[in-house]
C-alpha cells in the first residue's frame, strides 16, 4: 500500500462576510421599529455615540474617510440628514405624553374586586384566581386545584370563581372555549338547551356553516340552527382582547411619504424614525493627541474601535436610506397609475424586475422592502403588497396583476346570492369572460388568501 504525501497549491474564490458587511445587511432588512430599538441599544453600549434632535442647517458636509486626525479636523459630526428645518419641541404637546402607564387586564379585574361588597378573605381568593388567568383570559386552575392550593372548601372556591366570571370583560375566568362561550351567553340571557348542545358538540360544524347537519341532529329548522350559529359567532373566544397582557404593540411607522405636488410625485424619507446620531465631543481630544506619549494605548485603541463602529453605523443607516429611496423611485416609476387611480391599476411587478433595473441582487431588494411601509394619499401601504405576479390576459396579451384578480373574486362574492353561492369554477368562468386567463385552482388559491370560505361555507338559509 503506497501513501503519497505532498503539497498541492490550489486557488479558489470565497465570499467572506465581514462583521461590518453583516451589520449593513441586518440594518437594511430591519423594520423602522427594529432599527430604532437597535440604535437605542447601540447608543447605550457605545459612549462615542450621542442620540439627539439637532438644529439643522443648509451646510453640506463632505463624506469623511476614517483618518482620525482628518476626521476631527474636518467633521463636527452635526448630523447625517439633509433636512433644512429646525424642530421646536414646544410647538406640539401630545395628550398621550401624559399617559403614564398601560392598564393591564389583571389590574382592571383587581380594581373591580376591590369595590365589591365581599369579605376580605373572599377578595383574597378572587385576587389569587386573577393571578392565574392567562393571556387569553382563561383560568388555568380547576375548582379542585384551587381548593387544594389554598386549602379552602369546594363551596368557597366555586363561589369565588363565579365572582371572577361575573366581572368584565364577559367570559373572563373560563377554563376553556366552551365555558367561555357559555358564560357570555348567560350574561346576555340567550342560553337555552339547543345552543348549549351546539357549543358542547357541534362548534366545528358552526365553523363550516353546516347548519343543515346541525338542524338534523337537533331536530330543528335550518334557519333556527343558522340563528344559533350567528349568536355563537358574535361571542368573543378571547375575552382578554383589547387589554394589555404584557405584549408590546409595535406601531407601524412609514419609512417614506409619497407626495404629489403640481402633478409630480416626490419621495420624502421619514428622517424622524430614528434619533440623529452624533459623535461625543469628549472623545475628540483623545484622538487629536494620539501621537502623544501621555495617552494610554489601551484607551486609545478602545476609542478608535468605538469610533469605527460609530462611523460605520452612521454610514450604514445612510446606505439603508439611499437603498430604500432608489427602490421606491423605481416602484413609483412602474406603479404611477396605481398612485394616481388606485388598486385596480396595480401592475404586475417582481423583485427580479426591480433588481435587474437597479443592478442589485434580488435578496437586497427583498431586505430593503421587508416590513417597510410608505404613506400615500390612500393611506399607509406595505411596500411588499405592491409586488404582485402577473396573469396573462386573453384580450390584449398584457399581464394582469394578481391583486386585480382578487378584487374581482371579492366583488363576485359580495354580489352573489347567499342562498346559492358560486363555486370556484363558476367564478373562474365569470372572470375569464372579462378577458382574464385563469384556472379554477388559481381562483381557489386567491379566495383562500382573501379569507373567503368555499361556496359551502358561504351558504345562508
Amino acid at each position: 500500500m503506497n501513501l503519497n504525501f505532498g503539497l498541492n497549491l490550489t486557488q479558489e474564490q470565497k465570499l467572506v462576510m465581514t462583521q461590518q458587511m453583516q451589520l449593513s445587511v441586518r440594518l437594511l432588512q430591519m423594520s423602522s421599529f427594529e432599527l430604532k430599538e437597535y440604535i437605542e441599544k447601540e447608543v447605550q453600549e457605545n459612549p462615542i455615540l450621542d442620540a439627539k434632535d439637532i438644529e439643522l442647517n443648509n451646510n453640506n458636509k463632505e463624506e469623511t474617510k476614517l483618518d482620525y486626525k482628518e476626521f476631527i479636523k474636518n467633521i463636527e459630526f452635526d448630523n447625517y440628514s439633509h433636512h433644512s428645518y429646525e424642530r421646536n419641541e414646544d410647538k406640539e404637546i401630545s395628550p398621550f405624553n401624559f399617559i403614564s402607564e398601560k392598564k393591564s387586564l389583571k389590574e382592571y379585574l383587581t380594581e373591580q374586586i376591590r369595590y365589591l361588597g365581599e369579605k376580605d378573605y373572599v377578595k383574597a381568593v378572587c385576587n389569587y384566581i386573577i393571578e392565574n388567568i392567562d393571556r387569553r383570559g382563561y383560568l388555568i386552575l380547576s375548582n379542585e386545584e384551587l381548593g387544594k392550593e389554598l386549602k379552602i372548601s369546594k363551596d368557597l372556591s366555586d363561589y369565588c370563581i363565579k365572582i371572577v366570571q361575573s366581572l368584565d370583560p364577559s367570559g373572563i375566568g373560563a377554563r376553556n372555549l366552551n365555558e367561555c362561550l357559555k358564560v357570555q351567553l348567560n350574561r346576555k340571557k340567550l342560553s337555552d338547551e339547543n345552543i348549549i348542545q351546539i357549543i358542547d358538540n357541534y362548534l366545528e360544524l358552526i365553523a363550516e356553516n353546516r347548519y343543515d347537519t346541525i338542524a338534523k341532529k337537533l331536530n330543528i329548522d335550518v334557519k333556527c340552527a343558522q340563528k344559533y350559529g350567528d349568536i355563537i359567532k358574535g361571542l368573543d373566544p378571547k375575552p382578554s382582547r383589547g387589554f394589555y397582557t404584557g405584549e408590546e404593540v409595535k406601531y407601524i411607522m412609514p419609512d417614506a411619504y409619497i407626495r404629489k405636488i403640481d402633478g409630480e410625485y416626490f419621495i420624502l424619507m421619514n428622517d424622524d424614525l430614528v434619533p440623529r446620531l452624533t459623535i461625543n465631543s469628549m472623545y475628540k481630544d483623545i484622538i487629536k493627541g494620539e501621537d502623544s506619549k501621555e495617552n494610554d494605548k489601551n484607551a486609545l485603541d478602545y476609542v478608535k474601535d468605538k469610533l469605527n463602529r460609530a462611523v460605520f453605523l452612521i454610514k450604514s443607516i445612510q446606505h439603508r436610506k439611499s437603498t430604500i429611496y432608489r427602490v421606491l423611485e423605481k416602484i413609483l416609476e412602474i406603479q404611477r397609475d396605481y398612485f394616481d387611480y388606485g388598486d385596480s391599476y396595480l401592475k404586475p411587478m417582481t423583485l427580479k424586475e426591480i433588481s435587474e433595473s437597479l443592478d442589485m441582487h434580488e435578496s437586497t431588494i427583498s431586505r430593503a422592502i421587508r416590513e417597510k411601509y410608505i404613506y400615500t394619499s390612500r393611506g399607509t401601504v406595505k411596500i411588499k403588497n405592491l409586488f404582485t405576479t402577473g396573469i396573462s390576459s386573453s384580450l390584449n396579451g398584457e399581464n394582469i396583476s394578481a391583486s386585480i384578480i382578487k378584487m374581482e373574486i371579492k366583488s363576485i362574492v359580495d354580489g352573489e346570492d347567499k342562498k346559492k353561492p358560486l363555486s370556484d369554477q363558476s367564478m373562474c368562468n365569470l372572470i375569464n369572460e372579462k378577458g382574464m386567463n385563469i384556472s379554477r385552482r388559481t381562483v381557489a388559491k386567491y379566495r383562500e388568501e382573501l379569507g373567503i370560505k368555499s361556496s359551502k361555507g358561504r351558504k345562508r338559509y
